[in-house]
Parts: structure tokens; sequence; C-alpha cells
């Protein structure tokens, strides 16, 4: 039941509690105002408002009847007709028998109408001016006090209302009947959406994918993929940021779990594969949709109605596993899903930001767009994005680009001939609500050092403080081709490997590669007397012992060798050229043996690690600078 059904039936039954009395006395018009109300209370609402408006034919100065009437064209939906009838009723107010309580009935009832306008500021002033004259029976309704919470809302909201220009995204895109839900890529360069025709039982729903040509035109929208679209319904997709990784909603499939099924594919080598569906662990016999992936795809978020929630429709999440598996979907819990409903989930690119469409949280009337921060990894309590992104009406979803440029939105349209259409839009996202450090967008291309051939790689990004991914994404196998985010501050490596191949390892911040375009990556493979520098690997000055930043690279070092069994490696460390030889020698292998020792204590033989020091003997570059003598202090690892 609406809360605004509940709140008229008990605001009636609170009105017939007490001993009436009425701004007439005409008993033919009370009758009929009477009548009405019996008939509100069993929902005959067209009946009820004929019964008030004949109350009010006989007795133009009914104040009641009006309030009434105007109260059940709100229920119906019908606001043009009932502030019609409400501003009528308001002129009679100056009447010898209006009273106080006569007085509060229509600011209560003008503070509804406004609200569902979403005249908000009307509808503020309008409940301070008559809150004194409320009777203390009615203030201690549930009704009065969600009322007042809302205007406190109000209050707050009101002081910081923000300036957005939406714009219709360009012909050729929006050349369909329906269009909704767009996602785009990290670099802005891909578009997909849902179409469909029309609203018949034979429109079906279709991905639908446009490119970028040039900065504000796209290509001619195409279906997404054969082996996608089918003759059943496929919409409300979700990719990855490098769109190698789609997840959508099917429903009716004939391998469906229950009435709406989250399905998965992968693209490789270019094409897109055969989807599968997702499976009991992820969907249920219940209504599963609305997908969203974090950006390197190993963590999806989605909607869905089935047992175990708080309420209709909440926010579930499941983890992509190494193996490529997804855990069993849990849900994500009170703080963000309320009894209420939560859809259309959205976590932005930097992994930190869910946004997410409720009615359950305070808002401004039907669904409001939320976004709740993730703070050491755990969700905050939701913030209301406010004026104007959210209004009286429903705001069901948005998609914000990774560069945090435009949000990108549907919105409802009617034609003159009153068919809906669905419309792709897009507005600049108020810089005023933060989301985070800046990204970097880059890509580039992996293949073999020795034969140029593309190469399918795993290229992680690491933060170096505490070894955690921060993103993880494939190079293509038939292009070599790859996307990569880098945070604006992180600390961090990126680590490129390959079975088979010696891992490449930058740290990104030296290297300075966050802006490189087209990063060309070499992998060497395997074999006796190849070798690559082992970055990330940290010493304070003068000392050997190995600083915690240096966890990530010496456990992939370990996983590299258990990878490899037959691989016995040589561990050469090297000094700038401060010092005399020597001690720079020594120093070298001190450090050397550091990294042997943790590989031993980790599990490797012995037998497979050796060491040497090579002091200042052999730099990579010139020791002509800080810079330079940085580089020459190094470990490197050669295959034996």
């Amino acid at each position: 039941m609406r809360p605004v059904f509940l709140f008229l039936i008990v605001f009636f039954l609170i009105l017939r509690s007490e001993a009436q009395t009425y701004s007439i006395v005409d008993s033919r018009a009370i009758k009929l105002y009477q009548e009405g109300e019996a008939l509100t209370i069993s929902r005959q609402y067209d009946q009820a408002i004929a019964k008030y408006q004949a109350a009010i034919a006989r007795e133009g100065s009914f104040l009641e009847a009006y309030v009434k009437a105007s109260q059940l064209m709100i229920t119906q939906g019908r606001l043009v007709e009932a502030e019609k009838i409400a501003l009528q009723g308001k002129g009679k107010l100056a009447g010898k028998n209006a009273t106080p309580k006569n007085i509060a009935d229509y600011g209560w009832l003008f503070s509804n109408l406004y609200l569902k306008q979403g005249k908000f500021t009307e509808a503020y002033r309008q409940f301070q001016e008559v809150d004194p004259l409320f009777d203390e029976n009615f203030k201690r309704s549930i009704y009065y006090s969600q009322m007042k919470v809302q205007m406190d809302f109000l209050g707050t909201e009101l002081g910081d209302v923000r300036s957005i220009k939406k714009e219709i995204l360009p012909s050729p895109l929006n050349g369909f009947k329906l269009q909704y839900f767009p996602v785009l890529t990290a670099d802005g360069g891909q578009i997909l959406f849902t179409k469909r025709d029309g609203t018949g039982n034979f429109d079906k729903e279709d991905i639908f994918t446009a490119f970028a040509d040039g900065d504000s035109s796209w290509t001619k929208p195409q279906s997404i993929a054969q082996t996608i679209n089918s003759a059943f319904n496929e919409g409300t997709c979700t990719v990855t940021a490098d769109g190698k990784i789609l997840i959508y909603t099917s429903c009716d499939a004939p391998d469906s779990q229950g009435s709406c099924d989250l399905y998965i594919a992968y693209k490789v080598n270019g094409a897109w594969q055969r989807p599968t569906n997702m499976g009991a662990k992820v969907n249920s016999r219940s209504w599963d949709s609305q997908p969203s992936l974090s950006a390197d795809g190993r963590v999806l978020f989605f909607s869905s109605n089935r047992r175990g929630g708080y309420g209709g429709n909440d926010i579930w999440y499941t983890v992509r596993q190494n193996d490529g598996s997804w855990t069993d979907a849990k849900n994500l819990g009170s703080i963000v899903n309320t009894p209420k409903d939560e859809i259309s989930p959205f976590m932005f690119f930097n992994n930190e930001i869910l946004f997410f469409a409720s009615d359950g949280h305070q808002g401004f009337g039907g669904m409001d767009i939320f976004l709740s921060r993730v703070k050491n990894g755990e969700f905050q309590k939701p913030e209301n994005l406010g004026l104007p992104i959210n209004d009286h009406l429903d705001q069901v979803a948005l998609f914000i680009t990774a560069k945090k440029d435009y949000a990108y939105y549907t919105e409802l349209t009617k034609e003159e001939e009153e068919n809906d259409r669905s419309l792709l839009y897009r507005f600049k996202f108020p810089e005023e609500i933060y989301l985070g450090e800046n990204l970097t967008v880059t890509e580039g291309k992996v293949f073999n050092s020795k034969t140029g051939q593309p190469i399918e790689a795993t290229l992680s990004l690491v933060s170096l403080k505490n070894d955690s991914t921060l993103y993880q994404f494939q190079s293509d196998g038939k292009t070599g081709d790859f996307m990569m985010l880098y945070p604006e501050t992180a600390v961090s490596g990126l680590y490129v490997e390959k079975k088979g191949f010696l891992p490449k390892i930058y740290n990104v911040e030296r290297d300075k590669i966050q802006n490189v375009k087209d990063l060309k990556i070499e992998l060497i493979p395997v074999a006796s007397g190849e070798q690559f520098v082992f970055e990330n690997v940290f010493f304070d000055f003068d000392k050997f012992d190995l600083k915690p930043a240096s966890m990530t690279s010496l456990n992939r070092l370990f996983k590299f060798l258990q990878e490899n069994p037959n691989v016995n490696i040589l561990i050469s460390g090297h000094t700038d050229n401060i010092g005399n030889q020597a001690y720079n020698q020594t120093l070298s292998l001190q450090r050397a043996k550091s990294v042997q020792t943790f590989l031993v204590m980790a599990g490797l033989h012995a037998g497979r690690v050796l060491v040497e020091g090579k002091g200042d003997k052999e730099p990579l570059v010139p020791n002509t600078s800080p810079e330079n003598q940085a580089l020459n202090r190094r470990i490197t690892i050669q295959v034996l």
C-alpha cells in the first residue's frame, strides 16, 4: 500500500473519531459528505469524489468537502484538478464559519499537494506557516512525524540546490522508441544501452551499442552481437571498464533459474563468446536484474527481490574467484537496504562509491538517487544527491564516466499522441559531489619480445602500501590491447604476467606510466639466461632489511617460481656509486640474500635460489643524478 493511501485512510479515521463539526449547517450537504467518507474508506474514490462535489454544489462554502475531494484527487495523481478544487476551497476560508482547524487542514492539504508537484519551496513555507495550528493529538501521529522529518530534510536541501543543464544525446543515438540504462567503457569510447521498439507484448528488449566518433558524435547503434541478442529479452547490462566482460538481464529464457536471471559473456580475441547463465549461486527463483560490475569485473552488484532481504528489492553482491567462478550472492546489508526498494546499483570506477535508487531512504518523493561511500571496507550511510538531480518523480539510475565529467541517464517523455518514449540524456556532474581522486585511463599493448606476437596477459595494478589489488585486466589475445586505470595519488606497481613468460614489473609513479597513452609492454619467454629487473623491492638507505612495501613483488616472485617448478634463479643485488666498492659489494649481496631468505621461508627449496652481489659494477644508467642513482639501486632476477 502506498504511503499516501495510508495517510488518507488514517487521516479520515482520525477525523471520524472526533466529534465532527462542520463549517456549514445544511444537513443534506453533510449527508453527501458523510457518504463520501464511507466510500473513501472502501477505496471507491471516484464515487467518493462525486459525493464531495455534490456536497459542494449544494453548499459552496463547505470547506471540509473541498479538502476531501482534493485529497482523493492527489491520491489518483490528478494534481491539476486537485489544485484547482483546493484553491476554490481556500478562497472560502475568509468566511465567518472558518476555524483555525480549517486553516490547518488546508495547510496540510497544500503541503502534501506541493510535495507531489515538486514545489518544494512552497511546500516548506506552507508547512512552517500552519505547523503551530495542528493540535497535539495529530502531532503525535506517525503521519505528522513523517511529514516533519520530510520538511526538516527540505529545510537543509533547499539551501544547496545545484545547477545542472541536461542535454539529449545526439543522433544517430535515440533513434528507437525506447532506449534506457546507458553504460559506457572507462575511456568513454563505447556506449551500451537497452533498446525496445515499443511497450507491446511482442516488443522485446535487446542490447545495442555505439562508438564515439570524434568529440561529440556517435556511430549508428548496432546490435551488440548475434551471440548475445536472441529471441528472448536481453537488457539492463553492465560491462567492465575495458568492455571485455558483459553481464546482462534476460527474462523467461529456457535455462532461467527464475523470472529474470543474470547472464555473463566474455569478449575473447575481439569477439563476444556465447553467454551463460550465472547459475544458482548468483541467480534465484525470484527477480534478479540491473547488474553493475566493478571496473575490473571482480565484484558484481545487482538488485533482487529474493528471500532473505530487508524489503521489496534489495542490493546484493557476488565476487569473482581466481578460477572465474562466483561466490554465493550476499545481501549488501541494512546500511544500504531498507524495508522498501533499492534498485539499479552502479559502482563507480574507483570502487569506492556505490550509487543506487531507493524510496526507503529520506528523499524528495518516489525513487531518489543516493550514494554510499566505502571506507575501510564498509558501506557508509547513504547520501541523497540532492536537487535538481532528484525531484518529486522517480529517478531510476545514473552512470557517471571515469573522468567524472558527465552523468548519463534516461528520461521518459510524452509525444503529442501521448505515447511514452524513453531517451538518453547526460549532464555535467556537479563538482561539489566528491567522487574521490582523479583517475587516468590509458591503453597499451602486450606482446612477445621475441616474435612480436600479441599476448593475452594479466595486468594487475597493486597498492604497494597494503598489497591490495586496485584493478586487474586482461590484454586481448588477438591484438594485445589492454586498458588500465590509475588513481591519481596511489603508490602502486603494475604487474604484467603470463605463464611461460618472465613478469614485467613497473613502479607506476617512478616510471611515470600513468599518462603513457600507448604503453608497449614486451614479455620475455622463460629461458636460461633471460633476466628482468625485480622492481618494487625497497630497502632503507644503507640497510638490507626488506621494507613492508616490498611484499607485493616478493609474493609474486614466489608465485612465479611455483608456476614454473623447473626454473631456478640467480638473485643479483646492485647499488649506486655512493660509498667504496667493497662496502657496496657487501651491501648488495646482503640485499640479495634478504630476498632469498623470504623465498625460502615461504616454502621454496633453497637449492633453487642463488645469490650474488654486484655492488656498483653494472649500472643501468650513468650515476650522474639522484634519479639515475635510484634506478641503479636494484635487484635483478636471472633464469639459470
